[in-house]
């Protein structure tokens, strides 16, 4: 808390220093001059400090903090002479009048500023970033400085996840919008909107502030009928490609509907994630994520490109309609459908430090995963400034399963799992007016199903399952039932500067977990193999949130008041838990505008977190063929307390942004957890209870610069992560540090009229440590290269190279990709015929390393070889 003292004193000492200075413009007839610009800079010098435009009447006020006595204001206008003049730096009225002059305008060229600002919406023009090689909006949406594109298609915005994604001010995908980033032709778009500390419940515009941001994608018309159809095929093996998605977008309806389906690598299925932020708090705080018990041992992921390692053979259908109806409602219905087939293959090398020596794990891998699932969405809206209505209606049913084929110490082992996932559910909240205050009732409920079913043949962990002999097989089955809800009542009410919103809640949870471990010599195991709990959960809630905002200051106070009831059972086991608390979570956020340019932003709170089912089951559960785990322990509870401080800059005259943010987070814990590895690397994990604490400290900065004369986009950017805690490993306490430092550039920039280069790299030194010992660092490069020649006759050459270095006990795995890109298009018809040629060098194997808590981890991943694609593109 003393951080956050200074802190706030520090942003008081920032108000006590601003000065105001207002007055009104005039011309020498006393009529009152608009739109003229009043600008101040510091003394004697082209710096500008802050400007305002005059409104209607002719009046302007500038808030600005200037630690010199005197500063110069300059007052221009068209067919006005220019005044300036040197003031004192105080707050005080200052008018001007203008005397009018006539001149000869020269004759020029206009050109558009690549981003224009008016008020809190930032807008990007689309040509004046677009290039010759982009097809889709996501191609553009990358070039423009301040956002970020990570590789899962989520959008930042200085750093933070925007909030909505809007087409046309509609928000017909709610989260899903890397579909329309993948596939809406960026012809048909003509900004690009940011809207800064955007609310998107209108009636609360004005009463809550919010630091969010929202995109919107406008159009060049106001009906639009677009999208795409794409045909491919090839070989290395025999490939396929297809695209088919049309889009109709009009004031009162929008539909976006598409059918995917290839076997090149490419994941389509990253479409169907929710990535803005709020759709991802929502899916937290309402329980409903998918809770994987059970797994097979897989291959980690190469950290580059996914067409050069997915082996995939997928298909996607989704459908997305809403429409407007009468009295301001709208109906949304979002339906997809997935099938996906995988493979992986590959063996990992695995080095587990332990106080008494190092476990060395040698598995040649194949896996192979079937992924079915169902999404469905029924929306039915109302987003006007007087009434809120929403209430959605959605079911998810996952239907997958894995197979695993292992070689271990030149003996095969087999693994199958059954993955399966079904859950239901009701989003309602209503706003409206009572009296002078809103009234917001919001309810959620949910059941969701989770069966699942692990079968590893030979079976594993003979000493605790079989009297140490080897045996055939062992079966882990789980079923968990799960209903949960939650409902709330506030009101909300303006006094002044400050809005108040006092809120009262309750969410009940109930859980019936079934688990059971059969062998091959034995059906029945004893009662410590198998689980029968039934959790039930309870919160009653009361909380009063202060807003409040003045001039450049918004500040909010959060002061829950949370009344915790667990109820767990295991009659079996003859376990019973009962836990009642009570807590105080406050929350303190400030934001204060240091001027037009710099923004500070800073948090600082107290949680408590209690486990989950899956952190709390008295019987042993087999993950996996070598982690089996159980917690026969007290119910898990944590202490968080976290610092978060941000600093932004953005100029958009200059196309310049900036951010950089640092955050602290503390956590108390009643449990340690210790793992037991064993001399065939399999681990047995079990918490324990005793007190210790994880220390977390992460750091972040990024700069991005737009220079619009020569088309070029440059971005740096910097994170520092580290993680400082205990761990138990084979009975001995040991402390732990894990740390991450990354550097990262990227430069987009056209050479010359037909040649573009694209430039991106990045720099990973990740250090562990037990105790005093010191792991060797784990160095990682990846640099990406690509060369863009547009030539006459609509032809294009694209030439993608790709360098991955990782170094580990002095031994360096290089890696060098390439891909060659010819496209021929015929502009009228909007065609493209297109050839391409992947992995041109045939890299075959890559080898990777992870870092974890106590072990190494080295993967050789099998790549997909050579492979040449024929494509045909339609623009509809």
């Amino acid at each position: 808390m003393r951080i956050v003292f200074w802190l706030l004193l520090f942003l008081c000492n920032c108000l006590y220093a601003q000065t105001v200075i207002k007055g009104q413009i005039s011309d020498t007839r006393s009529k009152v001059i608009v739109s003229a610009s009043v600008s101040i800079y510091k003394k004697s010098s082209s710096a500008i400090i802050a400007y305002a435009i005059t409104d209607s009447k002719g009046m302007f006020a500038i808030t600005f903090v200037s630690p010199d006595p005197k500063v110069d204001v300059e007052v221009r206008c068209m067919g006005y002479e220019t005044v300036s003049s040197a003031i004192n730096n105080t707050t005080q009225t200052k008018n001007f009048i203008l005397s009018e002059k006539s001149f000869v305008l020269k004759e020029v060229s206009v050109k558009a500023a690549p981003i224009l600002q008016k008020g809190d919406t930032l807008r990007y023009l689309v040509n004046s970033f677009s290039k010759e090689q982009d097809r889709s909006i996501g191609d553009v949406l990358k070039r423009m400085p301040g956002i970020e594109v990570l590789p899962d298609g989520k959008i930042l915005y200085q750093g933070k996840a925007i909030n909505k994604y809007y087409i046309e001010g509609l928000d017909l995908l709610e989260g899903k919008y890397n579909l329309a980033n993948d596939n809406l032709p960026y012809q048909e778009v003509s900004q690009v909107q940011i809207l800064e500390n955007h609310q998107p419940i209108k009636t609360l515009d004005s009463l809550q502030f919010s630091d969010r941001t929202a995109l919107n994608i406008k159009l060049k018309n106001s009906y639009t009928f677009t999208g795409q159809a794409r045909l491919g095929s090839g070989f290395g093996p025999l490939l396929w490609d297809a695209n088919i998605t049309p889009m109709l977008f009009s004031k009162k309806r929008q539909m976006l509907t598409t059918y995917q389906t290839n076997n090149t690598g490419d994941n389509v299925a990253s479409q169907l994630k929710k990535v803005t932020i709020e759709d991802l708090l929502n899916q937290f705080e309402n329980n409903s994520e998918k809770i994987d018990w059970l797994a097979v041992q897989q291959l980690a992921n190469p950290k580059f490109s996914e067409k050069r390692w997915l082996d995939n053979s997928i298909h996607l259908l989704s459908s997305n309609y809403l429409q407007k109806l009468k009295k301001d409602y709208e109906l949304r219905v979002n339906v997809s459908y997935l099938n996906d087939y995988q493979q992986q293959k590959g063996f990992t090398n695995t080095q587990f430090f332990t106080p008494s020596g190092t476990v060395a794990l040698l598995e040649e891998k194949y896996n192979q995963f079937y992924y079915n699932s169902l999404q469905t969405n029924f929306t039915l809206q109302k987003n006007t400034t007087k009434n809120y209505f929403k209430n959605s209606l959605e079911f998810q049913g996952f239907w997958d399963s894995q197979r695993g084929n292992i070689v271990l110490n030149n003996e095969g082992l087999k693994q199958e799992l059954s993955n399966e996932y079904f859950r239901f559910s009701n989003n309602l909240k209503s706003i409206f007016s009572l009296g002078k205050q809103k009234l917001v009732l919001f309810s959620y409920l949910g059941l969701n199903k989770t069966p699942q079913e692990l079968r590893v043949n030979p079976g594993q962990f003979d000493g605790l399952l079989n009297e140490n002999k080897p045996y055939d097989s062992v079966t882990q089955h789980t079923d968990l039932l799960t209903y949960y809800t939650n409902n709330t009542l506030s009101m909300i009410k303006a006094v002044k500067y400050f809005t108040l919103e006092s809120k009262v809640g309750l969410q009940l949870e109930n859980q019936k977990l079934n688990s059971d471990i059969a062998t091959s010599t034995n059906s029945v195991l004893s009662p410590d193999f198998s689980n029968t709990l039934d959790w039930f959960r309870s919160k009653m809630y009361v909380d009063l949130q202060t807003q409040f905002k003045k001039a450049n200051w918004r500040i909010e106070l959060s002061t829950p008041i949370n009344l915790h009831s667990y109820k767990i059972k295991d009659a079996p086991l003859q376990q019973l838990e009962n836990v009642s608390q009570t807590t105080f979570e406050p929350r303190l956020t400030v934001n204060y505008d240091i001027n037009s340019y710099w923004k500070i932003n800073s948090s600082a709170g107290i949680s408590n977190q209690f486990g989950t089912i899956n952190q709390l089951h008295y019987g042993y559960i087999l993950q996996n063929y070598r982690s089996i785990k159980r917690i026969d322990s007290p119910l898990p509870q944590s202490t968080i307390q976290n610092f978060n401080v941000a600093v932004s800059f953005r100029n958009p005259v200059k196309s310049l942004f900036f951010n950089s943010s640092y955050s602290n987070v503390q956590n108390e814990n009643n449990l340690l957890y210790q793992s037991e590895v064993l001399a065939n690397g399999a681990v047995a994990i079990e918490a324990i209870e005793q007190l210790n604490t994880r220390y977390s400290h992460n750091f972040s900065t990024r700069i991005g610069k737009y220079v619009s004369a020569i088309k070029s986009n440059l971005t740096l950017n910097s994170s520092f992560a580290l993680q400082e805690f205990q761990q138990s490993i084979n009975g001995n306490l040991v402390d732990i540090a894990n740390q991450n430092l990354i550097f990262g550039s990227k430069i987009d920039t056209d050479l010359t009229e037909w040649l573009n280069l694209e430039y991106a790299g990045s720099w990973t030194f990740s250090n562990n440590k037990l105790e005093e010992l010191k792991q060797p660092q784990v160095k990682q490069q990846n640099h990406v290269l690509n060369l863009n020649f547009n030539l006459k006759s609509k032809q294009y050459v694209g030439l993608k190279t790709e360098y991955v270095n990782t170094t580990l006990f002095n031994e360096r795995n290089e890696n060098v990709f390439a891909d060659f890109i010819y496209r021929y298009t015929i502009q009228k018809k909007k065609i493209d015929f297109e050839m391409q040629v992947n992995n041109v060098f045939d890299t075959n194997n890559f080898k990777t390393i992870n870092v974890n808590d106590f072990s190494y981890v080295a993967t050789n991943f099998l790549l997909r070889p050579r492979q040449l694609l024929f494509k045909v593109r339609f623009s509809l």
